[in-house]
């Protein structure tokens, strides 16, 4: 009867723990999502307005513009962000911080180094105009970066009220910035200076508000970076080239469509993944933040995470499934009407990437399981699959002269790979559960 009651006990206080952890979990992404719905929603007003001052020319150079900065600010932390919420030790996760902060600064000096090739970098991609705003682009690394890790520093300490401040802050100065620098007339490098004006307004406004929470970032260890450099190696060895090979692979339709189409149709494709994937990305990174700090601490102390997925992934999959289906019917009409009639091909391009877009909604929330599990090889190995798959895709269409045959196979070449990819995250999950019992 003691042992009956221990266990019944126990039962009953890990009912109690799971309930304050789903609470927490809801509270804590509901303010991630409360921000990020403020945000898109500001940036959605505001596009009606900037599709009828900046050409369809002035989006493409902006497309081309954030590609090229993506890129070259994951080599700026090496991934390293991910190591701050892992460990147990404040100092170990001050000195991952610097350590990343050291990078970033080396890298930013090396971008700011490529500016005297400004000329022969925008000749490559046949677009002139992106070698007046060149200058910009370390800036933008530097800036991209530097959030990254701060990002991460505050999901360490739950603080996703600061994460939700940056993003709302962003958001409206880049909206804003946006819009006066059209109404002054300056359309030429008006998007892409908003576009760096906007997060250097964010960081400034969040660092300083923030200070209270930054303060253990005074102390510097060189000590401290060595050993979290080394512990944590995995980051740069894979999961940087994953994440490389992932952004590669996301902006791959931007840097062969705009030499092959030029920057006009690549203002449409921009345009499109705008409106549909950023918002859906910025909504699964919500989720992911959350996620990833709450599941790392409940295989830390070895409790069981099926349920989570299996709602996450049930609940997602029909709310998605219905709401694409109905997008589908109105999305050139409705881009023509928001956006003015000269934009209804954008419609028709979120059409073609609706599959890509599905999975995606599936996949983004979850992506951290191959760092909490040490999978980052395979990791690795699934997102070399997916750009080359959206490579042959792209290249079908390039091939063949069609832009919308370009698009629509990049599209279902990377709902498949992104498919089986969530069959691979399942298995690990299914794993895990079976060393618990």
């Amino acid at each position: 009867m003691k042992y009956e009651k221990k266990v019944l006990t126990l039962q009953s206080e890990m009912r109690k723990k799971a309930r304050i952890w789903y609470s927490e979990l809801v509270r804590n992404t509901t303010k991630l999502l409360s921000a990020n719905v403020l945000a898109q929603v500001v940036g959605l007003l505001i596009y009606p307005l900037l599709t009828r001052m900046y050409s369809q020319d002035d989006f493409g150079l902006l497309s081309l513009f954030i590609s090229m900065g993506g890129v070259m600010a994951i080599f700026g932390t090496a991934e390293y962000q991910y190591a701050i919420v892992l460990p147990k030790s404040e100092k170990t996760a001050v000195g991952t911080f610097h350590l990343g902060v050291t990078i970033l600064c080396c890298v930013t000096l090396l971008v700011a180094g490529t500016i005297p090739f400004a000329h022969p970098i925008a000749e490559l991609f046949k677009a002139p105009a992106l070698a007046q705003w060149y200058w910009l682009l370390p800036i933008y690394v530097f800036l991209m970066g530097l959030w990254t890790l701060l990002n991460y520093w505050y999901s360490r300490h739950k603080l996703f009220g600061r994460i939700g401040t940056y993003q709302v802050t962003q958001s409206l100065t880049g909206a804003g910035a946006k819009a006066g620098f059209g109404a002054a007339g300056f359309t030429g490098g008006g998007l892409l200076v908003a576009s760096v004006l906007a997060p250097l307004t964010a960081v400034v406004v969040n660092v300083t508000t923030s200070l209270r929470a930054l303060r253990p970032l005074r102390s510097v260890s060189k000590s401290e970076m060595r050993e979290a450099g080394w512990t944590y190696r995995n980051f740069p060895c894979f999961s940087l080239p994953r994440a490389l090979v992932n952004n590669v692979s996301g902006n791959l339709g931007v840097w062969l469509l705009t030499p092959a189409f030029g920057l006009t149709n690549v203002g449409f494709y921009g345009m499109a993944v705008t409106l549909a994937y950023r918002p859906i990305n910025i909504i699964c990174n919500s989720i992911y933040q959350v996620l990833y700090q709450r599941v790392s601490e409940r295989v830390q102390q070895r409790f069981s995470i099926r349920h989570i997925f299996r709602n996450l992934l049930t609940k997602t999959a029909l709310i998605t499934g219905l709401a694409f289906v109905v997008l589908y019917v109105v999305l050139p009409a409705l881009c023509g009407w928001l956006l003015g009639d000269e934009w209804r091909e954008t419609g028709e391009i979120i059409r073609l990437i609706l599959p890509w877009l599905f999975f995606s909604m599936l996949v983004a929330p979850i992506c951290f399981l191959a760092d909490v599990f040490g999978k980052q090889r395979t990791g690795l190995v699934f997102e070399v699959l997916l750009v080359l798959a959206r490579a042959a895709g792209l290249m079908l269409g390039i091939w063949l002269h069609d832009f919308h045959l370009a698009i629509l196979s990049y599209s279902l070449c990377s709902a498949l790979v992104i498919a089986a990819q969530l069959v691979w995250y399942l298995s690990l999950v299914a794993r895990y559960e079976k060393t618990l019992s």
